[in-house]
């Protein structure tokens, strides 16, 4: 006969709980710092919390006062989120909607948003021209121009390429050769995730190839005005070469037909944005110029 056994205590399992919550608090803010590639001592010098800390909130052995405030919101059938947010209390019907949307798969959630965006309008409002993207291939002129761009406006670049190093933890070229392509997928769908929450004005320099990822790409279109830098094949290749990068001359006849493929295929998709705008045969000041003047037209239209 099997000997009997207690149940646990009710403060037993309480406290088991409470681990468990803390480790996964501990997971999250690990993952949230890895995300923006910080180490913990750049964590620590940015929020003034100790290194030491740090480090035992991420084991799971955080300050037992969250633990305590997770009790008070439980009992009061709260969640933790609504406690510790700043500002007010929150209407009633936005509190039901947030919670309707937390039990929607990803796919859900796009279309809601995207329903959301067309039936009020929300994705067209001055703000959404705050955050350009620049698209096009390489040697089309979006960091030169980009940069340039920001400088003018007075808000941060950000090119994406560093972003998903950056969330990754690794070189682009060793995220392809380590993952593959569906890694690097998914590091660029975060990494622009993150750079849309944190920066709601900025000029984005996003990837030759994000076109060619759907839900990425119709993020991008949604939350930014997106900017086609046009160019001829023989422009792209020219400049490419005066970037320092030599292979393309390793077989220069075959590397012009895939460059013109590649851009015949994704010709569709990159008409796609707000405004297409043909760099060649223009100086980079006056492509920043022309590039000025489309973005201050669109801000009109949209007042």
């Amino acid at each position: 006969m099997e000997a009997f056994q207690r149940p646990p205590a009710p403060e037993s399992r309480q406290n088991g709980e409470l681990d468990a919550y803390l480790a996964g608090l501990g997971e999250r803010v690990r993952a949230a710092r890895a995300r923006r590639g910080m180490s913990r001592k750049v964590l620590s010098r940015a929020s003034g919390v100790s290194e030491r800390y740090l480090a035992q909130l991420e084991a799971g052995k955080g300050n037992i006062s969250i633990g305590l405030l997770r009790k008070v919101a439980e009992a009061m059938s709260v969640p933790l989120a609504d406690l510790v947010r700043e500002g007010g209390e929150r209407p009633v019907d936005l509190t039901l909607l947030i919670r309707k949307l937390e039990r929607l798969q990803p796919d859900e959630l796009a279309q809601a948003n995207s329903l959301l965006t067309e039936t009020l309008g929300l994705g067209e409002s001055g703000r959404r021209i705050d955050r350009v993207a620049l698209i096009g291939l390489r040697g089309a002129g979006k960091t030169t121009l980009g940069a340039a761009l920001a400088r003018r406006s007075g808000v941060p670049f950000i090119e994406m390429a560093r972003e998903i190093e950056r969330t990754a933890g690794m070189p682009v070229d060793q995220i392809f050769d380590l993952s593959g392509q569906a890694a690097y997928r998914r590091y660029e769908r975060r990494a622009l995730e993150d750079v849309l929450a944190a920066h709601p004005e900025c000029v984005i320099a996003a990837g030759g190839s994000i076109v060619s990822e759907p839900e990425t790409y119709e993020l991008l279109l949604r939350e930014c005005f997106t900017v086609w830098l046009r160019a001829t094949p023989e422009d792209h290749m020219r400049r490419v070469r005066e970037q320092g990068d030599t292979r393309p001359m390793e077989n220069s006849g075959e590397a012009m037909a895939d460059l013109k493929r590649i851009l015949e295929t994704r010709n569709a998709l990159y008409t796609r944005a707000d405004v297409v705008l043909d760099t060649s045969g223009r100086s980079a000041e006056a492509a920043l110029n022309a590039l000025g003047l489309a973005l201050s037209d669109a801000r009109r239209k949209s007042e």
